[in-house]
């Protein structure tokens, strides 16, 4: 077991293959370190995102005292194997439940339908030596269980099913797989959520609902899976509806106005979105947290308004919004400094703002950063998906981007008061912008790490949310195979093949195969969200284990 550094907000564990990662990451969720706010497995690493400001020597030795041994069948008469018992299945006529952990028993178990019509059904008989029908009988006749989430919400990399239907991805990806597709590449199993580039070997397709926003992932890290060939049989009733466990209740349309009545968006500018502090915990199953690509600013804005930090609010790109109040409303506007006005007069920034009924709030484009946060007393309450109110870009999870017409619900008053009319806090810099980092975890993937930090880079202007692409001197990365997919954690600094960096931000992957030579301290990534396309950037590095106040 290897454990490597993520900045100050994740341990990425490097263990000997899927079997390990499985029994580590089952051990973890059942009793997680403190700090740690997500555990996401890949196929030889677990990633562990943290709140900044945890204790990683404290987590390191709570990882080191889990004992990773895969599970093996007991004899006959002896305690039940938790990770092999299907308590829907079990007949429990024959179980001595004296000797069952029922804390521990895994319940999980989904039936999939699958018509076996693929494209490259034949191909892959062939390469396995099994024929189209062999193929088929394969698949179906082995248990599969999900070992890690993949690349969109719902993929699920599924493990454990028949050897011989180990083949490689297609020399040449499909630029669009459609949704439902299932395939097959190197040891997993896997079905398209929805359609996306692709290179697995398709030999079938499914109806199965993989994912929903009120339901979230069906196919979750644990589950048991079968498939069923659908001209034999039908799949049992599991597979027709996501666990309702995550279901999050509607507090408001997005449509309509709230209780108090909300604001009505006339314009947008280059882009606007609902944002609040993200969705942590649903890695494993595809979901990044994604939140406000700035947290202090927004953090900072709902603090003037009294609002919890964690309320949603409206993320701004570039200025340009316009909002018309239905209501009185107490907002405050933070982040890049754009010039506001209320029905033509000027108001301030990082101030409290009274809107009328009636009267029209209008952003400019701010003269430095990029991105400005609009907080209003009683938070943005549109619908939330699973537990944040943030559009994720990257993913298409959450509420839609904000587009004129639109009325935006506005939730009740908090109890608290605001106690501050204006906060003297600086607004982000137009010179070059320096950011601490921390080597690791993958800086041995590159011939030069200390490089990233020699250089001046310059931001690109095909950043987004995403990330932000460096321009400047390229990094040469080490001969060597690829990394397999692994997870990845905001202000990860990634080296694609061209060798120039992408910095993460809110919306990044949940998981890649490209080594991150660097990781930016939390705060730190905060600033980067608002660097300006042309402006230029340093990395100062730091030790692990760094000590930084939260912004």
């Amino acid at each position: 077991m290897r454990i490597l550094p993520c900045g100050d907000s994740g341990l990425l564990v490097e263990v000997d293959g899927l079997t390990e990662v499985l029994t580590l990451a089952d051990g973890l969720r059942a009793a997680p370190p403190r700090g740690v706010l997500d555990v996401v497995p890949a196929a030889r690493t677990v990633l562990l995102v943290l709140e900044p400001g945890t204790d990683l020597a404290e987590v390191r030795r709570a990882v080191l005292a889990l004992r990773v041994v895969p599970a093996v069948p007991p004899p006959v008469g002896d305690a039940v194997d938790i990770a092999r018992v299907d308590i829907a299945r079990v007949d429990i006529a024959r179980v001595d439940i004296a000797r069952v952990d029922i804390a521990r028993v895994d319940i999980a178990r989904v039936d999939i339908a699958v018509v076996y019509d693929g494209p490259d059904l034949d191909e892959v008989g062939a390469l396995t030596g099994l024929g189209a029908v062999g193929v088929v009988a394969a698949h179906t006749s082995t248990p599969w269980r999900v070992a890690f989430g993949g690349f969109v919400p719902g993929f699920a990399y599924l493990a454990g099913g028949d050897v011989r239907l180990a083949v490689p991805r297609r020399s040449e990806p499909r630029t669009r797989v459609p949704p439902g597709a299932v395939g097959l590449a190197g040891e997993f199993s896997g079905i398209y959520p929805r359609a996306s580039p692709g290179g697995w070997q398709l030999i079938g397709h499914t109806d199965a609902p993989l994912w929903t926003e009120s339901g979230g992932a069906l196919l979750r890290p644990g589950t048991r899976v079968r498939f069923v060939d659908a001209a034999v049989a039908e799949p049992g009733a599991d597979a027709q509806e996501p666990d309702p466990g995550v279901r999050t209740a509607p507090t408001g349309t997005g449509t309509e106005v709230g209780r108090r009545g909300g604001l009505e968006v006339a314009r947008t500018g280059a882009l606007a979105l609902v944002q609040d502090l993200g969705r942590p915990g649903s890695g494993a199953t595809g979901v990044g947290r994604s939140g406000a690509a700035d947290r202090g600013a927004l953090r900072l804005a709902n603090r003037l308004v009294a609002n919890a930090e964690d309320a949603a609010g409206i993320e701004v790109v570039f200025g340009g919004l316009s909002v018309r109040s239905g209501a009185l409303h107490t907002v405050a506007l933070a982040g890049a400094p754009a010039p506001a006005d209320v029905d033509g007069t000027p108001v301030g920034h990082h101030a409290v703002v009274v809107l009328r009924p009636g009267q029209v709030l209008t952003l400019g484009a701010p003269p430095t950063g990029l991105r400005t946060y609009l907080a209003v007393r009683g938070g943005v309450d549109v619908m939330a998906v699973l537990g944040s109110r943030s559009t994720d870009t990257l993913s298409g999870v959450g509420p839609p981007r904000i587009t004129p017409g639109v009325v935006l619900p506005v939730g009740p008053e908090p109890p608290a008061f605001p106690i501050v009319d204006v906060a003297p806090v600086g607004v982000p810099s137009v010179g070059t912008v320096t950011l601490r980092a921390v080597l690791g975890p993958r800086a041995d993937r590159v011939a030069d790490p200390a490089a990233l930090a020699r250089a001046t880079w310059t931001a690109s202007s095909r950043s987004d949310r995403v990330g932000v692409r460096l321009e400047g001197e390229r990094l040469d990365r080490t001969p060597g195979e690829e990394l397999p997919s692994e997870g990845m954690v905001r202000g990860a600094v990634q080296v694609p093949p061209g060798g120039e960096p992408v910095l993460f931000l809110a919306d990044h992957p949940v998981t890649g195969g490209y080594p991150v030579v660097a990781v930016v301290l939390d705060a730190d990534v905060d600033r980067a969200a608002q660097l300006r396309p042309g402006q230029r950037v340093r990395f100062v590095l730091v030790e692990p284990g760094h000590r930084t106040a939260r912004c």
